[in-house]
């Protein structure tokens, strides 16, 4: 069996009934092919419900800061509403989807995170907030891609005594990824991958870049959170990991195939290589997939006369 791709869906992506039925579509075409482990966020649902009972949103670097009632809130919705909508529309689309959480046969055992040193100096508690342990093969996701199904994760995670906590999605795909020995992991969100101070999107990053970009201080919170997840992936054996556009659904379906860029997508590819922080280049007009998800057919250019 090939090697499942992890694809991470961010919240914003998974909210409107049409924009997840395009994506459930997509991963259908997607997945006839490719095996793939689908985990999901749900931050901006998250923050709705929290509002509604009047609990306020605290987070510190792109990470969220979970006291006891956050979490329930945060189970609730990502467990309960995201992951069943994403798993029905999924199943519409002819997918055999099965919708989990890290706790389930231990895919997402954690340990209570650390106090988190923010970029700013302090030192923040997370409170319920969980960090990824553990490099066993998660076996009920390989049996579950081995026999046709597409699992449905969301970034709940349990610990060995049972507790539960709040995961970032990015970590926990990342750590998915590494367990899973996935040739590449891909973060789809709203944005065109990782941007510049210029707004440019970074074609190609590595580990330097990476650190360089974030002590410099060119990083949003969220995207500092997800930086630190693609280290962590690319340190635990992935080959390549890619922040993505995720409304570009057909450049998507491109960069989980065949791990490149097509057409107008924009993406930021980062691995354990040598520094290039290039802007995006991406797959030129005569050589964009003829199809809207096939592989790149290269088309030969007429001789000059």
């Amino acid at each position: 069996m090939m090697k499942p791709v992890v694809v991470k869906f961010g919240g914003e992506l998974v909210e409107s009934p049409e924009r997840i039925a395009a994506l459930a579509a997509s991963m259908a075409r997607l997945g006839r092919t490719t095996p793939l482990v689908i985990v999901h966020g749900g931050g901006r649902e998250i923050d709705a419900s929290l509002a509604r009972v009047g609990i306020e949103k605290r987070q510190v670097d792109g990470l969220r800061i979970t006291d006891e009632p956050t979490l329930d809130i945060v189970v609730s919705v990502l467990a309960g509403l995201v992951n069943t909508r994403l798993v029905a529309a999924l199943g519409a689309a002819g997918v055999r989807a099965v919708g989990l959480t890290g706790a389930d046969a231990g895919i997402g055992r954690v340990k209570a995170a650390p106090p988190h040193m923010a970029t700013s100096g302090a030192t923040v508690d997370l409170g319920r907030v969980g960090e990824p342990v553990g490099r066993e093969r998660p076996a009920l996701l390989m049996d579950l891609c081995r026999k046709g199904y597409m699992p449905v994760i969301s970034s709940i995670g349990a610990s060995r005594d049972g507790q539960l906590f709040n995961v970032n999605a990015d970590t926990l795909a990342a750590h998915l990824a590494g367990r899973l020995d996935s040739p590449r992991l891909i973060l789809a969100g709203a944005t065109s991958g990782v941007l510049d101070r210029d707004g440019s999107t970074i074609a190609d990053m590595t580990f330097r870049d990476v650190e360089a970009l974030v002590s410099s201080g060119g990083a949003t919170a969220g995207m500092i959170a997800k930086l630190g997840a693609c280290r962590n992936a690319i340190e635990s054996g992935v080959r390549d990991v890619f922040v993505a556009d995720g409304n570009d659904l057909a450049g998507l379906a491109v960069l989980a195939r065949h791990g490149r860029a097509a057409g107008s997508a924009k993406s930021t590819r980062i691995h354990n290589g040598r520094s290039a922080l290039r802007r995006h280049r991406t797959i030129g007009a005569a050589e964009r997939p003829e199809r809207g998800e096939g592989p790149p057919r290269l088309r030969k250019r007429k001789k000059a006369s």
